[in-house]
């Protein structure tokens, strides 16, 4: 089996990457591009996200998330699949599962069975609500955490219908506290040389990201609205909103009065810096639709693209609300490395995201596009493991390996 250059982080480190479509896939690429040996071990029909390709649109989400992974085939129903598993993880630092709460002990390979076989493993799991509690046996999936979050509701205008984010929120959120929490007791093994299991839920891990709309409500109570559209979700920012141009929409924000002064120049109007109603920013929020009245009828006579130019020379936050396709192509992102184009063999030329975790004085992983089903079957069992090529044959037909 293949072994990552000796200068990343994560070198030496062997990871059995047991999940499934965005959450613990996303934490074990993390591991995976900071140098760590990954194994994804997946069923013959193969993981979630892989066969949801056939239903368009899942293909390139799966190719984002599995480069630098070796895929395995293995069936865990199986008393051999079974062995087989406790032979990786006796060589193995790390094992990742975000099955629901039960399904491993319930195949006889859960946390405590594992640590017999290796006490020094780490053993991280993730799920919506966690392993105890009282929801601990419901279904989750992003938009089901988003509703029980508060995201949906948090979402949107408030004379219209709760809407969910466009991005996965939950998933990708405990997926980095998967990989925080992996992390962490990593470092106490260091320490002790005794591993343990940790466990991240998608519920805990996306409740602070409401702060804002925690603390307005903690704030106003039931005076509180669920929903401030695009202004802050505390409502304690003025300007903080989405504004017109003329081919399309900028966001601007003033988190200080120097900040609101500096927009007032911009737009010509320094008349108004001692205006009551603009001058500080309480004021402001008590006359946000003022304020945003103000910047629209100026943002709305020019092209996003001037508008966040003017704004950011100033060194006012301000952005244009870019489509996808030009976020894909995005310079700062490319020239750093943390967006690349890749020749994929299954997928063609596509842009394919690196970690976010930049390790300085250590050159970025060359990211390896994401492999077939199976396809380090030999290299991990084989190579790896020892076994001859007589005992996978029979292991395939026997259906433990396809």
């Amino acid at each position: 089996m293949s072994t990552s250059a000796p200068n990343y982080p994560l070198s030496g480190v062997t990871v059995i990457d047991l999940s499934h479509v965005y959450n613990g896939p996303y934490a074990t690429f993390l591991m995976a591009m900071a140098g760590a040996n990954v194994i994804k071990v997946e069923p013959f029909q193969g993981e979630h996200l892989r066969s949801r390709g056939d239903m368009g649109g899942a293909a390139l989400p799966f190719a984002m998330l599995n480069s630098n992974k070796q895929p395995v085939t293995l069936n865990l129903k199986s008393d051999k699949g079974r062995e087989l598993l406790k032979e990786m993880v006796g060589r193995a630092d790390i094992l990742v599962e975000n099955f629901a709460p039960g399904v491993m002990d319930r195949l006889g390979v859960g946390a405590v069975e594992l640590h017999k076989v290796n006490p020094r493993l780490i053993y991280g799991s993730s799920s919506g609500y966690g392993k105890d509690g009282p929801y601990r046996d419901y279904p989750a999936m992003d938009l089901v955490m988003q509703a029980m979050c508060g995201v949906i509701d948090s979402t949107g205008f408030a004379d219209q219908p709760p809407v969910k984010s466009g991005a996965a929120l939950c998933d990708f959120m405990a997926g980095i506290h998967l990989y925080a929490a992996i992390m962490t007791a990593l470092y106490e093994r260091e320490r002790t040389g005794q591993g343990r299991t940790v466990d991240v839920s998608m519920q805990d891990a996306t409740y602070a990201s409401l702060a804002s709309n925690l603390g307005m409500l903690h704030a106003r109570g039931d005076a509180a609205p669920a929903r401030t559209g695009n202004r802050h979700g505390g409502l304690g920012v003025a300007p903080y909103n989405v504004y017109k141009t003329t081919d399309g929409y900028v966001v601007l924000n003033a988190p200080g009065d120097h900040h609101f002064r500096s927009i007032l120049k911009v737009m010509g109007h320094s008349d108004l810096e001692d205006d009551p109603r603009f001058l500080t920013r309480t004021s402001r929020v008590q006359n946000f639709q003022a304020v945003d009245d103000l910047i629209e009828r100026w943002t709305q006579t020019l092209s996003k693209n001037e508008v966040a130019q003017r704004m950011l020379a100033a060194k006012v936050p301000c952005a244009p609300v870019r489509q996808l396709s030009e976020v894909m192509v995005d310079e700062n992102m490319h020239s750093r490395g943390s967006l690349q184009w890749i020749d994929h063999p299954e997928l063609g030329r596509v842009v394919l995201p690196h970690s976010p975790l930049v390790f300085e004085g250590t050159e970025r992983q060359p990211i390896q596009p994401s492999l077939p089903l199976g396809a380090s079957n030999s290299a991990v069992f084989g190579d790896w493991l020892g076994h001859s090529p007589e005992e996978l044959a029979a292991y395939k037909a026997e259906g433990v390996i396809s």
